[in-house]
């Protein structure tokens, strides 16, 4: 079999995981969760491309989706984890619980990290996500965790250990939920099947002007909310179609 190791997408996907590995080392070393974000974004930047690119070049291979797994679950599965956790550590308890008890609960947030993996896992054999998402995607999750790290870490917001533990089993649960999440993958670019879309773009572009910093976090959580009431909607809807066949 003859493996071509080093095409232009494989290299792309290499520099999303460089740059997530850069992301731990920022975290670990600096505690800087802002360069963090931006270390994300830019691997976001690359897991976008690389696949295009493939498309493009007609480069498409099994080796290339092997890459593209391991990579992401670097860079949007364990960097979030390192982030909450390092954020926990430097934290304290709201109730003021036992010390030694609090810091083991803390290596609760590489949850984080796991189901992430079993995300990535289930999204390469799962054929009903061509169109759209079963539960949140990872590069999702890694923004609006990283961006909640950053607004901490600026003082905009206040984070108490017992949050963090709550966010990071949360969003957990957000990645291998049944949630049917709405993909920004175009088809074409007219109206008309593209509602959705355009005006989560439209929204998320206001909230870009009008909320600058707080803007990741309000895009994510507005991504979840209006996937989750959509999905509903959807089960209502399949549940009365159902009632009236019979």
């Amino acid at each position: 079999m003859n493996i071509r190791l080093f095409t232009l997408p494989n290299m792309l996907t290499l520099g999303n995981l460089i740059a997530g590995v850069m992301a731990v080392i920022v975290t670990l070393t600096e505690h800087d969760y802002k360069m963090a974000l931006l270390l994300v974004v830019i691997a976001a930047l690359f897991d976008f491309f690389d696949g295009m690119v493939a498309r493009l070049l007609n480069q498409q291979s099994p080796l290339g989706v092997q890459l593209d797994s391991l990579a992401d679950d670097v860079t949007f599965g364990v960097v979030p984890a390192v982030v909450m956790f390092d954020i926990y550590a430097h934290s304290s308890s709201y109730y003021a619980l036992d010390a030694t008890l609090m810091h083991y609960l803390g290596y609760v947030t590489l949850i984080i990290a796991a189901f992430s993996v079993l995300r990535l896992a289930k999204f390469n054999i799962d054929t009903t996500q061509a169109t759209e998402f079963c539960g949140l995607p990872t590069p999702a999750n890694a923004l609006m965790l990283l961006s909640l790290a950053m607004l901490e870490q600026q003082g905009n917001v206040v984070l108490y250990q017992e949050h963090i533990l709550v966010i990071s089993i949360a969003t957990a649960l957000l990645l291998i939920s049944p949630i049917r999440m709405f993909a920004l993958k175009f088809k074409g670019f007219g109206w008309r099947g593209n509602e959705l879309r355009y005006g989560f773009i439209l929204v998320s572009l206001l909230l870009i002007i009008f909320l600058t910093t707080y803007s990741i976090l309000a895009i994510i959580v507005l991504y979840i909310v209006v996937s989750t009431l959509r999905w509903l909607f959807m089960l209502r809807e399949a549940t009365t179609d159902e009632g009236a066949k019979r």
